[in-house]
Order: C-alpha cells, then sequence, then structure tokens
C-alpha cells in the first residue's frame, strides 16, 4: 500500500510538472505571438537611402484640435495644455452672434509635440513622434516661418499652430495667407507644399485647398470650388479626418472632453475642458456629424430624423449647456456685470444666447455642405487617407425619454435600456448598433466619407466621395495615429518618394 501510495504521488508529480510545462509553453508562444503581432517596422534602417537624398517637397504639418498650444498675450500664461489654470484664463470665446468678433486674448504659439502633467508622470507624447519620425527617417528639417533658410523650398516641413477653438474657414484663410508670405520669402512663386493634416487639421486642409481664402458662400449662393489653395497645395495627406463628421464632437458639446477628473474654480485642471468651455468654439459645431450622415436612434434602436442644424432641435432635447436653465442663468448674470450690457433685460441676453447657437449651427452646416459639395472634374490635389479601425467609435448616440423626470436623456455611451413597455436590451446589444468601427474617435466610414460615396464615388480604389488616391489603415487611438510606426512608414513613403521639380 505504501508503495503505492508513493507511486501514485510521483505520477502526480509528473503529471503535474508536464502540465506546468505545457502551460508555460502555451504562455511562451502567445506571448511571441503578442510580440510577433506588435513588431514595428524599423523605419532607420528602411529610410536610410531615401533620408540621405536630397529636393524631397517641403511639408507643413496641421494638428488637430487641442494641438496647438494657447497662451495669453497679456500675462504670458500657458493656458493650455497647462496643469492648472488660473480663473483668468478661460478657454471660452465670448458668446454672441457676431462670430468673427467673440475674440479674446489667447493665441496660438506652436504645435504641441509633447506634455508633462507632473514630475511623477511620464510625458506624454502628442505630435513629438511624427516630428522626429520625419527628422531621423524621412531627413527633414523643421523650418521657420518667418526667417526660412534659403534652402527652405526642399527637405524641409513647417508646423502651422492655431486657434482650435475658433472656426475653421477663418483658420484656413489665415493658413493660405501664411503660405503666400512664405513662398515670397523663398522666393519660389511655383512652390507647392504638401500637406499632413490630423484630425480637424485635415478638413481645414481640404477646405484651404478647395476654396482659398474665399469665405463660406451665403444661404441660397451655389458651392462650387475654385480650388484657389491648389497653387499651394500638391497632396493632402489625412490622418484620423472626419470627413463626415465625429459624433464624439456632439458628445462633447453634451458632456465637455476630459482626460481625468479635474476640480473647478478657482484652479481648473487642464484635462477637463467644460461643455460651458466647448459651447463657445465654432469648430466643435464644425466637426459635428454632417446632416446626410448623422444617425439617431431611439429607445428601441430604430433610426430617427433629426435636424442637428436646427437650433430647436438643440432646445428640444436639452442638447448643450446652451439649454440648461442654470447655464442660462448665470449667462444673464454674468452679462449684467459688463458695463456695456448691464442695463439690458434678461430676454435681450438670451436672444445673444440663442443667436450665436442659431448662427454657429448654419455656419457649420454651410462648411459641411461645402466639404461635401460634389467635385466635378479631376481634382488638383491630391488625397491621402491613414486611419485606425480597431476601436469602437460612437457612431449613433441614443434618445430616450425619461418619464420620471420629464425630460428627454441623450445616450453617448452604452448601457442597458429599458424601453416604455418594459423589454430590456442588454448593453452588448446597445453597443452594437450605437458604435462602429474606428478610433475611438472617427469611425472609418466618416474617414472614408462612405456615405456620401453612396450618391457621388469619386474613386476607382475605394468606396468614397473624396478623390481618393489611397487609403491605409492601422491599430491605434484617434491621438496616436500620427505617431504609428506603420502609418509613418507609408506616409514616408510617398512624401520621399517625390522629387521637388
Amino acid at each position: 500500500m505504501k508503495i503505492g501510495f508513493f507511486s501514485a504521488i510521483k505520477q502526480n508529480n509528473k503529471n503535474q510538472k508536464k502540465i506546468i510545462f505545457i502551460s508555460l509553453c502555451l504562455i511562451l508562444l502567445i506571448l511571441f505571438q503578442g510580440c510577433a503581432a506588435k513588431r514595428n517596422p524599423n523605419l532607420e534602417r528602411i529610410f536610410a537611402e531615401a533620408r540621405a537624398k536630397k529636393g524631397k517637397a517641403p511639408l507643413i504639418i496641421l494638428p488637430g484640435a487641442l494641438g496647438s498650444e494657447l497662451i495669453n498675450s497679456k500675462t504670458g500664461n500657458v493656458v493650455w495644455p497647462a496643469v492648472f489654470r488660473e480663473t483668468d484664463d478661460e478657454l471660452g470665446l465670448p458668446i454672441s452672434p457676431d462670430l468673427a468678433n467673440n475674440r479674446d486674448n489667447l493665441v496660438a504659439t506652436k504645435i504641441i509635440d509633447k506634455i508633462k502633467l507632473a514630475k511623477f508622470l511620464p510625458e506624454v507624447y502628442v505630435y513629438n513622434g511624427l516630428l522626429e519620425s520625419l527628422k531621423n527617417n524621412g531627413g527633414y528639417k523643421e523650418g521657420d516661418w518667418n526667417n526660412p533658410s534659403a534652402e527652405g523650398y526642399q527637405d524641409t516641413f513647417y508646423v502651422y499652430p492655431y486657434d482650435w477653438r475658433r472656426d475653421n474657414v477663418e483658420t484656413a484663410q489665415k493658413f493660405i495667407t501664411q503660405v503666400e508670405e512664405l513662398k515670397q520669402k523663398l522666393n519660389r512663386p511655383d512652390l507647392r507644399f504638401n500637406i499632413i493634416g490630423h484630425s480637424m487639421g485635415g478638413l481645414i486642409a481640404r477646405y484651404a485647398a478647395m476654396y482659398g481664402k474665399s469665405d463660406l458662400p451665403k444661404d441660397g449662393e451655389a458651392i462650387k470650388p475654385n480650388w484657389a489653395g491648389s497653387a499651394h497645395i500638391s497632396k493632402i495627406f489625412m490622418f484620423g479626418t472626419p470627413n463626415e463628421g465625429s459624433a464624439e464632437a456632439f458628445a462633447t458639446l453634451l458632456r465637455g472632453y476630459s482626460i481625468t477628473e479635474g476640480v473647478r474654480r478657482p484652479i481648473r485642471l487642464l484635462s477637463k475642458l467644460s461643455r460651458e468651455d466647448m459651447l463657445t468654439s465654432p469648430a466643435i459645431y464644425q466637426l459635428l456629424p454632417h446632416g446626410g450622415t448623422a444617425r439617431f436612434l431611439d429607445e428601441n434602436l430604430q433610426p430617427i430624423k433629426v435636424d442637428i442644424y436646427d437650433v430647436e432641435t438643440w432646445r428640444y432635447y436639452g442638447w448643450s449647456a446652451a439649454f440648461d436653465p442654470k447655464y442660462r442663468q448665470n449667462f444673464i448674470a454674468k452679462r449684467k456685470r459688463n458695463i456695456a450690457a448691464h442695463a439690458e433685460s434678461n430676454e435681450e441676453a438670451l436672444k445673444e444666447l440663442d443667436g450665436y447657437m442659431d448662427t454657429v449651427l448654419k455656419r457649420a452646416k454651410r462648411f459641411h455642405e461645402s466639404l461635401d459639395v460634389e467635385i466635378e472634374g479631376r481634382s488638383p490635389v491630391m488625397f491621402f487617407i491613414f486611419g485606425g479601425d480597431c476601436e469602437e467609435t460612437l457612431n449613433a448616440p441614443v434618445i430616450i425619454r425619461d418619464k420620471k423626470h420629464e425630460k428627454w436623456v441623450t445616450l453617448i455611451r452604452p448601457k442597458e435600456i429599458k424601453t416604455a413597455d418594459g423589454k430590456k436590451i442588454p448593453s452588448g446589444e446597445v453597443v452594437k448598433v450605437m458604435f462602429a468601427p474606428g478610433d475611438g474617435r472617427v469611425t472609418r466610414r466618416s474617414l472614408l466619407a462612405e456615405t456620401l460615396a453612396e450618391t457621388q464615388r469619386e474613386s476607382k480604389l475605394f468606396n468614397t466621395a473624396l478623390p481618393l488616391s489611397y487609403a491605409v489603415f492601422g491599430c491605434d487611438l484617434h491621438g496616436n495615429i500620427p505617431n504609428n510606426p506603420i502609418l509613418q512608414n507609408n506616409v514616408l513613403t510617398a512624401l520621399t518618394s517625390e522629387a521637388i521639380k
């Protein structure tokens, strides 16, 4: 019996060792497979020859929303990005229907390459990976807009910071003006630049190419691109650009934009952009889903018709801070503290707020129509797309009625839904209809303008309404798309293959 007992123990030990050995092999196999799946290209080696060659066409980087540093021009304080903001450093613009004159003291100074929030935290890379790759792998040097070198017409990239809160057409107009001045300084009147536009930067580049310094046509006027910007722009490389808008921009207007929860006054954390801040930015409305592509669902997850450009729609559903009763009271009080407006009635004060909302939504509609217009003939500017399609991305908010509190609730994050007839829809089912493949902020469908392609297809290669030359997809989040080595590999291939004439 004892011999059998110890034999059994030895046999069990052998079995356990086999199990452990097999488990370790499986773990190592999974780890090696994971490493293999995450291997990145050796860009330094791949572009060693291309890097040494001279004569590459010059390049301009247009960052996306939040991608430029903003400082208070009077105090010199960095307002964005900054770990803390003083109460005097407001990010919100003034509010009135006269959008062009809603200005404050903030100015854009430089592109944000990286951020260090605190000594004990690692640096957060924003555009650093892209800029360093252009230098170290592509053989580019950074140029100075004000004092360009004599060789600044080739093998050079310029970064264009801008106030990302302001109207995108205004930014496009200023961009073209600065490009014209740079060409004069370089004494190269026929020079054309390639553009890398991340997110909203891609929309600005598109408008600049299609319309130059022209403003949006007035209501009722025909929209027809004059391609005035093509005299300055050769190719546009769009990284994660919401060509049909982004439902996440809509969510930002409802809830604000937050990385971490911050405290409000007297000091506020950088990573919290309140919905009150976002309310004042014309640019954020121009990132909304375009009218014909916007999708909203009812409690049964069925499509409902919503006019996203109608101010009364926003009032009816209580969207944004503009129609929050508490915000409206505070708006009146703030107006009355202003010497120029202290004598106006409550109704007159709210007329300014409602007039602003009406104006900014109508302008967003016109901006979308200008980008969505069908292109006649061959585009004089080549378009390339780089994006992510591995993340669940908000695509269709759900609108339900809260009968207990007699108000509408708009869901921008999935949860279990209980319908009026008592039916329960699990959150997993909600995710499937609310979300779509994308990069976490921009869906693949929006990036490719696939909905518009149902009526106007411009590419022989892709299902898109854009005159697209090529598209490449990878797996990364929206903010890191420009830093993704695989996508960089593809864009550097295109950039370094072109020699200036």
